[in-house]
């Protein structure tokens, strides 16, 4: 008698319904991709068939929903195509679409199961571990200053034969701009910029003239970068035409510092690149916008991950420094890996080789910061494949039934 396709039948049916049981409850797993069942028929030289079995358990890896989640370190790939590398302590690669991290005792990036997150070092083009940096970051010194200035071209002209330059003077200047720079070591110094307009008959003709002088830390600079005397020159000249446009030859000048000791720690000397490109001289306020490139050290503060995986740490000092970039793995064939739990898989032969690159490179999907993805598994779906799979294995287990009937039948026979 024919048990045998009913048996199989509901021995395919319930490993069906253990398949959409496993979704159900991972659907709120982060990064996990739901499975399906795959069956096919059983013939053994019978015409009839010897019933089902499951040939294979897929996984669908379509994009779940990218939600925020506000945590530093978490990361969502933000398309189909690419999984985040990962290293088990003993050295296997693991590949994996949860992007939920954290920063363990040692300071390296790893997921709930202790594997470290793994990219590239800035410019490298090797695997490696991704860490959280230790310590302050190296102060920068300051090497250029740009400014974008408009003096005002109706501002009283200052006959410096009359009126010399002197910084506690307000009528011997016209307008004294302050900023702050740093030294090798990180130590801020005060620039302040002093702006004189002279009489255009001083220099060629139809040349309105101002001259930059420069105080540092309470003294008059000279071209050296040491303290001038009185009667001080000018450090620099501005050269506007009689539409106000900056004369390109008198755009730049190099400020030099002779930085003093600071508590028995010398510094190197300054030589800034000062630029006023595009500045200008039209009627009306002074304006100023400037930036300095310097900056005192900073401790490490928190970690930002770009949309192209890279990884960047942030200081106190507001200063920003790319640690690396992540790296993801893209494989010939995702259903050729192997399930191995903890939202990983790992390589097998029937997967290919993991193609590595960075993300948003060679089609691989971007990143998204202090997000994650979600289950892509569709619970409405899954509640109904489930009243599927039931009625299956209720129908499977009526022919059994219908078998054991006839069998009976022919045992009672006289």
């Amino acid at each position: 008698m024919g048990f045998g396709q009913g048996l199989s039948g509901l021995n395919a049916a319930s490993q069906n319904l253990d398949v959409i049981g496993n979704n159900i409850a991972n659907s709120g797993t982060v990064g996990f991709k739901a499975g399906s069942a795959t069956f096919a028929d059983v013939y053994a030289s019978s015409r009839i068939g010897l019933g089902v079995q499951v040939a294979s358990i897929n996984q669908r890896f379509t994009t779940g929903i990218v939600s925020t989640s506000g945590n530093q370190f978490d990361m969502a790939i933000d398309g189909a195509k690419g999984l985040f590398v990962v290293t088990q302590p003993n050295g296997a690669m693991l590949y994996t679409r949860n992007g939920q991290f954290l920063a363990d005792k040692d300071h390296r990036i790893v997921n709930a199961q202790g594997q470290q997150l793994m990219g590239y070092a800035p410019g490298g083009t090797n695997l490696i571990g991704m860490t959280v940096p230790v310590g302050n970051i190296a102060p920068q010194a300051t090497s250029t200053i740009t400014n974008k200035v408009n003096l005002d071209a109706d501002a009283d002209v200052i006959d410096p034969t009359v009126n010399p330059f002197d910084p506690t003077q307000d009528s011997s200047f016209s307008k004294m701009v302050p900023l702050t720079v740093y030294d090798s070591l990180g130590n801020s110094h005060e620039v302040q910029q002093y702006y004189a307009k002279r009489d255009v008959t001083v220099g060629p003709p139809d040349v309105n003239n101002w001259d930059v002088y420069v105080v540092v830390d309470g003294v008059v600079v000279d071209g050296a970068g040491a303290p001038a005397t009185a009667p001080y020159a000018p450090l620099h000249s501005l050269e506007f035409d009689t539409a106000g446009r900056l004369d390109p030859a008198t755009a730049s000048y190099t400020l030099n510092f002779q930085v003093p000791a600071s508590g028995g720690a010398a510094a190197a000397d300054l030589a800034i690149a000062v630029s006023y490109a595009n500045s200008t001289q039209f009627g009306g306020s002074y304006s100023q916008d400037f930036i300095q490139n310097g900056y005192a050290t900073g401790e490490y503060a928190s970690m930002s991950i770009g949309s192209n995986g890279e990884l960047i740490a942030n200081y106190t000092n507001g200063a920003k420094q790319v640690m690396g970039t992540l790296a993801l793995a893209d494989f010939s064939n995702l259903q050729g890996l192997q399930p191995v739990g903890g939202n990983a898989w790992a390589e097998t032969a029937n997967s290919g080789q993991p193609i590595f690159g960075t993300p948003g490179s060679n089609g691989l999907a971007t990143i998204k910061g202090q997000a994650v993805e979600e289950s892509n598994v569709d619970m409405s779906q899954e509640l109904v494949n489930m009243i599927i799979a039931q009625r299956t294995y209720q129908a499977n287990a009526q022919t059994i039934k219908t078998q054991d009937q006839v069998l009976q039948t022919l045992i009672t026979m006289r």
